[in-house]
């Protein structure tokens, strides 16, 4: 049974950093590609970055440059660096595995079978 349980979310003031963990279990990360999602209430979730499989790190324009998607594949788990945060990246952030067929899918919410339970992130201003 495939299980992603993030942690690491809380309150903090703009321009502040958290780190989000998704700790796996019943997958091994490093056969899927990894991704961060956020969803702010009443919008969309919405891809904020990802792990492909085959390599390389993709980001959302709205986080480039603040965010870092990391993995430890010993402990298989899948990490998020969020630094500079703004108001405007408060939602509840999940993290999911999958198999998106390129990188062209990876911020894509819909090709990917497995996700987390959230871990709230709220940004003061």
């Amino acid at each position: 049974q495939v299980q992603l349980v993030e942690s690491g979310g809380g309150s903090v003031q703009a321009g502040g950093s958290l780190r989000l963990s998704c700790a796996a279990s019943g997958y091994t990360i490093n056969s899927a590609s990894m991704g961060w999602f956020r969803q702010a209430p009443g919008k969309e979730r919405e891809g904020v970055a990802a792990i492909y499989i085959r390599g390389g790190t993709y980001y959302a324009a709205s986080v480039k440059g603040r965010f870092t998607i990391s993995q430890d594949n010993a402990k298989n788990t899948l990490y998020l660096q969020m630094n500079s945060l703004k108001p405007e990246d408060t939602a509840m952030y999940y993290c999911a595995a999958g198999q998106p067929v390129s990188p062209a899918y990876v911020l894509l919410p819909g090709n990917y079978p497995y996700w987390g339970q959230g871990t709230q992130v709220t940004v003061s201003s």
